[in-house]
């Protein structure tokens, strides 16, 4: 089997309501999405998506992953997609790093394995297992109740997990932790992210204020040496989610006892191949792991989704669904859905999912 063509299109994904982060410093509206399509001489195709959340969030954006994807098709093009490291170290040579760029081409090749040998990608990453994964939402920064107002409204979708959105500053953010913690659920689990937003006295000050609550934490500041530095002063768990791009992030993580729990979000690691090393290391070390999209269709979300689902349920902590976040719905009725708060993957060979050409509109590119 050989990949023939690479068919890419752009989308414009907008959001429900707007949607503000690391304290309220970034507002998001609409999300640039690239869809990609990989063509075989076997008449097999497989389906990625590349979806930044913006570009202020991360050293990504929508432009970026069609001009990686530009300089990487002569690399791609005859090889063959089952194959999936012959892929990734082909894309790595031809454009070092740019991960964020080479998820989508990765997606796609689990795809077609998936589609070729008529397995779910959960199973070719190593075995599902069949309870499915919480979902878990995604709350604005905001008031106390406002934040709640959204969780109630994530509460009635089934949702049992959630991931706030704090650090506006100190003193609001010690408000905002006590009053949903008082307001939390016995069967809820709320994860706190920062999203980078604290120094390293505002995240000692705020974590040791609301230690006795056993919060856990995402990204208190911006790099694993801050994280590093206030890890010994704080007794609260920390959850490592922007600063985890790589395996040698991992190891770090891992052999310097940095946090409890990481976010594994797939489009900032480069995809389920490079994905999967990272989920090895966590477990080996017996760190709890999310699995998460940067943001995206339902195709994203099923990414994530297959990802969690090889992954054993006590170190399986939940994963996101963007789709719930987004007005239109590129493959209505297909893919991982909401089921009472969960996601799980369908017996379905490969990711499960397919985009309406209808919705995509006409391809932005073809490389063959």
């Amino acid at each position: 089997m050989k990949i023939t063509r690479i068919t890419v299109w752009k989308k414009d994904l907008a959001l429900t309501k707007p949607y503000w982060l690391s304290g309220g410093r970034l507002k998001f509206e609409r999300l640039d999405a690239t869809f990609v399509r990989l063509d075989t001489d076997e008449g097999l195709s497989g389906w990625g998506e590349g979806t930044p959340w913006g570009h202020t969030y991360l050293p990504a954006h929508g432009p970026g992953v069609r001009a990686g994807i530009e300089t990487m098709a002569h690399a791609v093009l005859g090889l063959d997609p089952r194959k999936v490291e012959h892929v990734e170290r082909a894309m790595d040579i031809c454009l070092p790093g740019h991960l964020y760029a080479k998820a989508p081409i990765d997606l796609a090749c689990w795809d077609l394995m998936g589609k070729a040998y008529r397995l779910p990608i959960a199973d070719l990453l190593g075995g599902r297992y069949e309870d499915g994964t919480p979902i878990a939402s995604s709350i604005s920064t905001g008031t106390p109740d406002e934040m709640l107002a959204l969780i109630d409204e994530y509460r009635a979708m089934g949702y049992r997990v959630h991931s706030v959105k704090v650090g506006a500053d100190i003193a609001a953010d010690i408000e905002r932790i006590r009053f949903l913690e008082q307001n939390r659920k016995a069967d809820e689990r709320i994860l706190y992210d920062v999203n980078r937003a604290w120094t390293r006295r505002e995240a000692i000050t705020v974590m040791n204020a609301v230690a006795e609550l056993g919060i856990t934490v995402e990204q208190p500041c911006e790099t694993l040496d801050d994280i590093a530095a206030i890890r010994p002063i704080t007794p609260s768990p920390i959850s490592v989610d922007e600063r985890l791009e790589t395996l040698q992030d991992m190891a770090r993580i891992a052999r310097d006892g940095l946090a409890e729990v990481v976010n594994i979000k797939l489009n900032r690691v480069g995809g389920p191949t490079k994905a999967r090393r990272i989920r090895d290391m966590a477990l080996a070390h017996g760190i709890q792991v999310y699995v998460m999209a940067t943001g995206g269709s339902v195709l994203a979300d099923s990414e994530a989704a297959h990802l969690a689902q090889s992954i054993p349920t006590e170190s399986r902590l939940g994963t996101w669904a963007c789709q719930d976040m987004l007005i239109e719905d590129v493959a209505p009725g297909q893919g991982t859905r909401n089921e009472n708060g969960d996601l799980r993957v369908s017996d379905a060979p490969g990711l499960g999912v397919e985009p309406d050409l209808d919705l995509l509109g006409e391809p932005t590119a073809i490389y063959q």
